[in-house]
């Protein structure tokens, strides 16, 4: 089982325990992070599941088969907060290569 730390709008880091191949929208609304609701169900129709991705993991996330689309670059429009790091959390899935990885909810004051 893999790990990631989700860093809250507090500047709280909790680290979570994950399976592969749930998406990282599935496992923080799961864990009861209430930031995540992931409202459309992970259909990139909301971006209610709006997070940000560490930018020491971008590469890593993207090498395993969660770039980013035009249709999710979209959806962020309508975000809040949107930075350069910013993911849909249900285009992410999990797998054991991103063991480790690093994310935050939108509003986080971030040091990235």
């Amino acid at each position: 089982m893999s790990e990631i730390t989700v860093i809250l709008k507090t500047g709280e880091e909790k680290t979570l325990e994950v399976e592969e191949g749930w998406s990282l929208m599935e496992i923080l609304r799961d864990a009861g992070i209430e930031e995540i609701e992931g409202a459309c169900g992970g259909s990139m129709a909301c971006a209610t599941c709006h997070m940000y991705i560490h930018p020491d993991w971008e590469e890593r996330v993207t090498a395993y088969n969660n770039e980013k689309s035009d249709e999710e670059e979209d959806m962020l429009d309508i975000a809040y907060d949107i930075r350069p790091e910013s993911r849909l959390g249900c285009q992410i899935r999990m797998s054991d290569d991103l063991d480790g990885l690093v994310i935050a909810v939108p509003g986080t004051k971030t040091k990235w």
